[in-house]
């Protein structure tokens, strides 16, 4: 990268959420989509690319981004900013109307990108779509400089509200949280979600705003944390509709 500058950390920041995405989901069936593409380097290396990588951003060499006539595993071209969510939703209902019911949809999107309207019009719809979607949220507070606005304020408060991950982490111990991690007691789940609803909502003093657009919201997590990344995709894996994972 010193010859062939890139997107160096975009991709350091997500290398673990890479490996926890493609080994939760079966891609390249399961259709993976990432925002702008600056994350996307150790996508690159583990999708059969790394005897290339030398070649990035060269004429004839690996491009910058994902491309879609590069590997399979490039679920779609992109380049720009906050186009993905759109991409998945579009992806999930021509599933849907070829009766694939196991596929799943992923949309990885950084919040500098979330910020652009087209990822707000694609949230609109998806949220009512009951689309077999998940939308994993990058929160790492920087787009091409440091974040800034109304929504970037907003997941400041969520990911620095100490009363309601303590609120969060009480609902889930009296509910039996290993229970419901593991699939038991299919109503424990909906309940817990409701109550962690209204967690959000008395920590937050306002509701959930991916909630409110017909999200479940997931996080925030520890987006370094591989163990935990795995187990909380894996739990999401099997919950239908549109989903979001705040990381």
């Amino acid at each position: 990268l010193a010859t062939h500058p890139g997107h160096l950390a975009s991709s350091l920041g997500t290398v673990e959420l890479t490996l926890a995405l493609h080994y939760v989901f079966n891609t390249p069936d399961d259709k993976l989509i990432w925002d702008v593409g600056h994350q996307s380097y150790s996508h690159k290396i583990i999708t059969g690319r790394r005897d290339q990588f030398s070649t990035l951003r060269t004429y004839g060499g690996l491009s910058g981004f994902p491309r879609m006539d590069e590997s399979c595993y490039d679920a779609f071209g992109t380049g720009h900013s906050s186009t993905s969510i759109s991409s998945a939703l579009g992806m999930a209902t021509a599933s849907k109307l070829q009766h694939n019911t196991s596929r799943q949809h992923i949309a990885v999107i950084g919040d500098g990108s979330m910020t652009g309207g087209e990822a707000f019009e694609a949230l609109n719809n998806a949220g009512v779509s009951k689309a077999n979607m998940l939308v994993v949220l990058n929160d790492n507070g920087i787009s091409i400089d440091k974040a800034v606005g109304g929504l970037s304020k907003y997941l400041v408060r969520i990911t620095s509200s100490r009363r309601y991950n303590h609120l969060k982490e009480q609902i889930w111990n009296k509910l039996g949280g290993n229970d419901i991690r593991e699939g038991k007691h299919h109503r424990r789940i909906g309940f817990f979600q409701r109550l962690t609803f209204m967690a959000k909502t008395a920590a937050l003093g306002a509701p959930n705003l991916f909630e409110s657009l017909g999200f479940r919201y997931f996080g925030p997590i520890d987006g370094h944390d591989l163990d935990q990344l795995v187990e909380v995709l894996l739990r999401l894996q099997s919950l239908p509709g549109p989903k979001l994972l705040h990381v």
